[in-house]
């Protein structure tokens, strides 16, 4: 497992091949005739502190990541620690325990809430569940974990239907802080807001973060989000990690043809940053039958023969991660030197998808 930063201590999150499959049943006595591999192989840590933004497509994996580590849906492999502890090995009584310090918040403001139950009602059921504190004490946390979110003492009272959807999510974020947590998992919370509450919720994240101290997995589609909220990013395509950096770096140098291509679709204001657009043919395989060798090799312009049998090997530079046969070729040839190994590799990505080796216009 390769860590994505070197803390000066233990890491926080530590996720070491990480599995999540499914069954596939069918016929009267549900027989099952395959797999969705729907998570499989995946490797982090995460430092206290910080923020891994966790990107990708829709399908990839990357929601079932996040429900994984807080085993909301069960893992079939792998090894899961928080703060030392296998999440794998707790029985119910101390995984309820594990959770009030690893709360998630969800990407529906509108599904995620109880529209039967008051805001009271829902920010106190986690402090009755874990038992944290008296009557008086859990009104208290209540307020403040509104009045830390933007909300008035007097949203208590009120339904979530009465409320906007950026204030929805608010109170999502103060049903997880409440319970005074040290890592949350944040499943894509404002890809259903519109974009002028979507700057709201992400300075609020920041704020929270700061201020509690807090480490997030930041799952997102959104590029330019997760540039900005992220210490480090970590890519996925059909269940596994393709390429992992400091969001510096990867979005600086990327090295994986699936990741420039990601990156050629976000605009940039930076001359230097705009890259010519990568359109993707075909569909992405089915996770119920992934391809052989690099499971990218049907869309990527760059793919070779070893692509398309050998699984990719992991090349680690200084903590920048990719699993890619050409990238290894290219860094193997230009010395390690990830800069003109991502110049050389976004070159021939142009070539092989435009035709044109020229740099982009300042159009």
């Amino acid at each position: 497992m390769t860590e994505l930063q070197q803390p000066t201590e233990s890491p926080l999150l530590e996720v070491a091949g990480l599995e999540t499959h499914f069954p596939i049943r069918k016929g009267l006595l549900r027989r099952q005739v395959g797999t969705v591999r729907a998570v499989d192989g995946v490797s982090f840590t995460i430092a206290r502190g910080q923020t891994l933004g966790l990107v990708g497509e829709s399908g990839c994996g990357k929601t079932t990541v996040g429900r994984s580590l807080l085993r909301l849906v069960e893992p079939t492999g792998g090894s899961l620690r928080f703060a030392g502890t296998d999440i794998r090995q707790q029985n119910s009584r101390r995984l309820r325990a594990l959770r009030r310090r690893m709360q998630v918040v969800f990407q529906d403001p509108y599904g995620s809430l109880n529209p039967r139950m008051k805001v009271r009602a829902i920010l106190e059921e986690g402090l009755s569940i874990h038992q944290m504190g008296d009557r008086a004490t859990r009104l208290e946390r209540m307020v403040a974990a509104l009045e830390r979110t933007g909300l008035a003492a007097a949203a208590l009272d009120r339904y979530p239907h009465e409320f906007s959807g950026g204030q929805r999510q608010r109170i999502a974020i103060a049903r997880a802080v409440v319970l005074e947590p040290e890592f949350l998992v944040l499943d894509e919370p404002v890809s259903a807001l519109d974009v002028s509450i979507q700057a709201q919720v992400i300075n609020l994240l920041t704020e929270l973060k700061q201020e509690l101290g807090l480490t997030f997995l930041f799952i997102s589609h959104d590029l330019s989000v997760v540039e900005y909220l992220a210490d480090a990013v970590a890519v996925m395509y059909l269940g596994q990690i393709v390429e992992a950096a400091t969001a510096e770096q990867l979005y600086r140098q990327p090295l994986h043809p699936y990741t420039m291509a990601l990156f050629s679709a976000v605009p940039s204001v930076e001359k230097s940053r705009r890259r010519k657009r990568v359109v993707l043919t075909g569909d992405v395989p089915s996770p119920s039958r992934p391809p052989r060798g690099c499971r990218f090799h049907p869309r990527c312009p760059l793919a070779e023969a070893a692509c398309r049998e050998v699984d990719p090997p992991q090349v680690d530079l200084a903590g920048h991660r990719v699993h890619c046969h050409v990238a290894e070729r290219e860094l193997t040839r230009l010395g390690g030197d990830v800069a003109a190994a991502s110049a050389a590799l976004q070159a021939a990505l142009t070539v092989a998808t435009t035709g044109e080796n020229q740099p982009c216009s300042d159009a």
